[in-house]
């Protein structure tokens, strides 16, 4: 996906219903965002979060009842971004040391919420493409970053590459990955080799293969094309 138009995902958690209306108009006026939820407790946010995807932003008040956003955000370090809008500034130092990446004080002013916004967009942009950029490449298997986690692959159980732009699309059976390296530079490191590049867009690994026609190379249930400058090499390869 072009990261440019890329949409992050966002909650908002305040305890002052006029403040957290306030917030989402604020939002919302920024295309990059899409709120996924918005609470008036921490406590009813992470009840949310354990049942549903994390976000990539959250967006909090401090000073609430039961549990703070200060306390909520400890919680929750594995979500990259934390932007706190309060009415308490003295609580500005533990906001950062909470990983924020702004502190914003009530009253919430538009010209100071878009140099937040500013700010925040470049983050998710780097983050984003730092977290794609981070795979390892080994003899026989690669580990692609998740988040916190690192997701270890077989080469030999990826069924198909997918040439995005800047990026290559790294299909299994159970999920497709995207990792910051064009196909083409991708197909010259020696555990992709054994691909066979059938189109400008594809390259598959021929034990996957479940049928050839004149349509397509039928992979995973899916048909893909067959570019014509490799038809030939395709038809040698899979028809002799």
């Amino acid at each position: 996906m072009d990261q440019a138009k890329r949409i992050y995902d966002c909650i908002v958690v305040d305890d002052d219903e006029l403040d957290r209306l306030v917030l989402l108009s604020q939002v919302r006026k920024y295309p990059f965002l899409r709120v996924t939820g918005e609470f008036e407790s921490a406590e009813e946010a992470l009840d949310y979060l354990t049942a549903n995807p994390l976000p990539d932003v959250l967006l909090l008040d401090v000073d609430m009842p039961g549990m703070s956003g200060l306390e909520l955000r400890n919680q929750l370090l594995e979500i990259p971004a934390c932007v706190f809008v309060t009415s308490h500034p003295e609580f500005a130092l533990e906001g950062f040391e909470s990983a924020a990446l702004d502190y914003i004080v009530k009253p919430l002013k538009s010209d100071r919420f878009a140099r937040a916004m500013e700010r925040l967009e470049q983050f998710l942009s780097i983050h984003s493409k730092a977290e794609l950029l981070d795979f390892t490449l080994g003899a026989d298997t690669l580990f692609i970053k998740e988040g916190v986690n690192r997701v270890k692959l077989n080469l030999q159980d990826i069924i198909y590459l997918e040439a995005l732009k800047d990026y290559t699309g790294i299909v299994t059976r159970q999920k497709k990955f995207n990792v910051l390296s064009p196909l083409s530079n991708l197909l010259k490191e020696p555990g992709f080799r054994n691909f066979v590049r059938i189109h400008r867009s594809y390259a598959i690994q021929k034990h996957f293969v479940e049928g050839i026609s004149s349509k397509g190379v039928q992979i995973n249930e899916q048909l893909l094309p067959v570019g014509r400058s490799y038809k030939r090499s395709v038809d040698e390869l899979f028809l002799k």
